[in-house]
This record gives C-alpha cells, sequence and structure tokens, in this order.
C-alpha cells in the first residue's frame, strides 16, 4: 500500500547511500536510481544533492521525510486495524534499543512476544539511548527501550526492568586483593563507554553525585559496546562499569569478577519510551506485553 517510489525515497533518505539502499531492499542501484528519478519528476523537486558518491538530502527532501514517516505510521495503524477487523492480529512494528537491553534482556521477550502474536513481524534497530531517542522523535521507530537518565517531554517514559551496574576486573587484577572505596577510583585505568551511551550516562552523574571528581579519573579508551569492553578487561589490568546483565557467562566462568565497593552502589530503571499521547493500538499491545511478561 505504501507507494514504492516512496518507499525506495524513504530508503536512500535513511542510508544516504543509493547502493546501500538498493542492498537493503534487494533490487539493482539503476532500479533506485529510476525511481528517485520518477519520484523528482511527479514532485517537480530535486529530493537530493549529488556531490560524487556522496548525497545529501534537499530542503523538499526532508521535508518529504517527515511526510512519509507520517504516511508509514498511518498504514501501520490501518492494516493493523482492518487485520483485526477480520479477526486476526497482523502488523508490522519498528521498535528501538539501546545496546545492553538488545543484546541481553530483549532477545526472550521478543521470542515471548513473537509465540504469542506470530503474525506481527518486529523490526529491531539497535544504538546507543541518543541514537534510540532521536529515532523515536523523527518516527522511524514505534517505541524505543533505553538506559538513560535524562528525560524529554516529547516522550512518555514506563519502568521496564531494574538493572545494577557493578565494577569489574578480571579475575587476577592487583587490586581485587584489597578493600575497593571510591578514592582507590583514581588509582586505576578505566574503559568507559562512548558519549551518548545511557549507561555512560548514569554513572557518570552517580559518580559524580558521590564527590567523585570525573576529571581525575584515568580513562585509557572509549569504546562503543559492552561486547568490546569486557573483551578488552581479559587482556589489560583497566576496570569498568557494566551492566550485571551483560557479565554473566564471564563471572559464571570465573574471566571476570565483580570489585565490591564499600558504601557505594549503582541501580536504575530501564526505560520503554514512546511519543507523547501515542494510542496506536499496535504500539500499545507490544507496550503492554514487554512491561508485564
Amino acid at each position: 500500500m505504501f507507494d514504492y517510489r516512496l518507499k525506495v525515497f524513504h530508503t536512500v533518505a535513511r542510508r544516504l547511500s543509493f547502493t546501500k539502499a538498493a542492498e537493503e531492499l534487494n533490487v539493482s542501484q539503476p532500479a533506485v536510481t529510476k525511481h528517485i528519478k520518477e519520484l523528482e519528476n511527479q514532485l517537480h523537486t530535486k529530493l537530493f544533492h549529488r556531490n560524487g558518491t556522496t548525497i545529501q538530502l534537499t530542503g523538499s527532501g526532508e521535508r518529504l521525510v517527515k511526510y512519509a514517516e507520517k504516511m508509514r505510521l498511518l498504514q501501520r495503524d490501518l492494516e493493523f486495524d482492518l487485520f483485526k477487523m477480520n479477526g486476526q492480529e497482523k502488523g508490522q512494528l519498528k521498535l528501538g534499543a539501546s545496546t545492553t537491553i538488545a543484546q541481553y534482556v530483549l532477545p526472550e521477550i521478543l521470542a515471548k512476544f513473537h509465540a504469542s502474536h506470530p503474525d506481527i513481524r518486529i523490526e529491531l534497530m539497535t544504538g546507543n539511548t541518543e541514537k534510540i531517542t532521536k529515532l523515536l522523535k523523527n518516527g522511524q521507530i514505534d517505541l524505543g527501550i533505553i538506559e538513560g537518565e535524562s528525560r524529554s517531554s516529547l516522550f512518555d517514559y514506563s519502568n521496564f526492568g531494574r538493572d545494577e551496574i557493578v565494577l569489574v576486573a578480571k579475575t587476577t587484577h592487583a587490586q581485587l586483593c584489597k578493600q575497593f572505596g571510591l578514592k582507590d577510583l583514581y588509582k586505576v585505568d578505566f574503559i568507559m563507554r562512548e558519549p551518548g551511551s545511557g549507561t555512560q550516562e548514569f554513572i557518570e552523574s552517580e559518580l559524580k553525585n558521590s564527590g567523585v571528581q570525573l576529571q581525575d579519573i584515568s580513562v585509557v579508551m572509549q569504546l562503543d559496546s559492552s561486547e568490546s569492553i569486557k573483551n578488552y578487561l581479559l587482556h589489560s589490568d583497566a576496570m569498568a562499569f557494566l551492566s550485571i546483565n551483560c557479565v554473566r557467562n564471564e563471572l559464571k566462568n570465573n574471566q571476570l569478577t565483580v570489585v565490591e565497593m564499600e558504601a557505594f552502589s549503582l541501580e536504575r530503571d530501564f526505560q520503554l519510551i514512546t511519543l507523547k499521547g501515542e494510542q496506536a493500538e499496535l504500539v500499545q499491545l507490544f507496550k503492554k506485553f514487554a512491561l508485564y511478561n
């Protein structure tokens, strides 16, 4: 139902690449170019600036993206409603989840949801909290699950689950033979997540509230995933704050260990977020399932 040329345009706009759009749509690059030219001729406007191998949206292209997103949402709701009238639950849902949740928390819920609603297709996009909130704001996903502490008036928030952040190091780390307090954080090297990470935002906020001078902590490297941090720790004397959800196997196999800290703990809530006032039945169906299963 969603006009195919508009779908092609939307894919090119999202990927900013004719080649990548063609790969995603499983068509040839000349076919993608043809559809874009036809749409530009129909609308009597240029949608992309072309500069060698790179492209950018024109002002008209940026405007069309917003309308394309609105049309996608309308189609989502219409299809779900029509199928429901015929006694079926069928549709497509786009989710976004921050990295830790997508890797270690969400898979079990998605499997259960699929078993309960097999005709609802789910597309999952992952990234740090900053990226997921941007995707939701722009209408590119239907709801998100994040780990950050900051809030926006654009979204409704629901507590999705509890998480504990722990200080971890390899089991042979020299500092493990002594009691570890906040002042000892200045004496070791740290691996941290990248800016925009909800986990990193939370850690820095809690450390600052406890009187830790963040600028005095020795951060030797920033990595963009918990998996990269874990593997780095196994080969170094650095430490890192990580979600307990992502180190369970390494703790069980005695590869990493939790560094117990005196009078300091980090617990947080994962948040399920939707656009303010979102009432789409399909979105509410998944939201209710995720919160209560």
